[in-house]
């Protein structure tokens, strides 16, 4: 594909506890149940998964345990059946976004970049998920598919980890971003490559280990929630970064006004990264 961006920076998102509070492999699990894709006691080990990965961070194991359920669970299954699935999960997605992740992409958008998802989720639902929400695409795991079925096996790397990082680093070079002018967001150490491959690592509602990372190199870390009234821890090294997060809950409340209010701060956020 032609670059149509002329090396500008581009933003890069993750997904679960990020953009939105929860966990998108349980949402998709439960529709796979309904559909009768998913055996209940699968179910339950999600439900588990998921509520040890909100209090206390995924690790490579329970990753790898998740992304064999979920490629079980779509073998044999027709695209078209996962289609369906998405349409199902993808207004439920919607509710769970956060106020403060809608204004960063809003305050990206303004300022000229592109706006991506990459999560370990499968592709179809991650990239239909961003565009529902006004999000460029998505970048996603991708199952082996033949005649239109899904085989139950990976047909590129599981976009975990450094297969993020390999993701991102590919898209840009089709697209033609410049990664030293890009951000990436993300609340997990798993994550680290996908942060050490753009110039504007931002940690948001880190777990321990990212914590400690972002805080020993200096990278502007934020927390925010629905419920609270403002973010309330930051650092301010990467001063670019560090200001369009900060900002990002207050973007959030102005529905419907946010291009208006912020105009000039817009302006000042595209420059930070001098990527224009």
């Amino acid at each position: 594909m032609t670059s149509t961006n002329d090396g500008r920076g581009a933003a890069f998102f993750d997904l679960d506890r990020t953009i939105i509070s929860g966990s998108s492999v349980f949402s998709l699990g439960w529709a796979a149940y309904r559909a009768g894709m998913l055996a209940n006691r699968d179910l339950a080990k999600d439900a588990l998964s998921t509520l040890a990965f909100v209090f206390a961070g995924a690790s490579d194991e329970k990753t790898e345990a998740v992304k064999n359920r979920v490629l079980g669970a779509i073998a044999g299954v027709s695209v078209a059946e996962l289609e369906k699935l998405g349409d199902q999960i993808i207004p439920s997605l919607e509710s769970d976004v956060r106020r403060e992740a809608t204004g960063l992409i809003d305050l990206h958008h303004a300022a000229g970049r592109d706006t991506y998802i990459v999560s370990a989720s499968p592709v179809e639902i991650v990239d239909a998920f961003a565009k529902a929400i006004g999000m460029t695409g998505g970048i996603g795991t991708v199952a082996e598919i033949e005649d239109g079925i899904y085989t139950g096996e990976l047909a590129e790397p599981f976009c975990y980890g450094e297969g993020k990082a390999d993701a991102v680093r590919r898209l840009a070079k089709e697209m033609g971003y410049d990664l030293q002018l890009s951000y990436a967001y993300t609340d997990s150490a798993s994550d680290l490559p996908m942060l050490e491959a753009v110039g504007h690592p931002v940690a948001v509602n880190p777990d321990r280990a990212l914590e400690a990372v972002a805080g020993h190199r200096g990278w502007p870390i934020v927390e925010f929630s629905r419920t609270r009234k403002k973010v309330i821890k930051r650092t301010t090294a990467a001063a670019g970064a560090a200001t369009l997060a900060g900002l990002a809950y207050a973007v959030g409340r102005s529905v419907g006004k946010r291009a208006v209010r912020n105009r000039g701060l817009i302006e000042r956020f595209g420059r930070a990264g001098n990527d224009r």
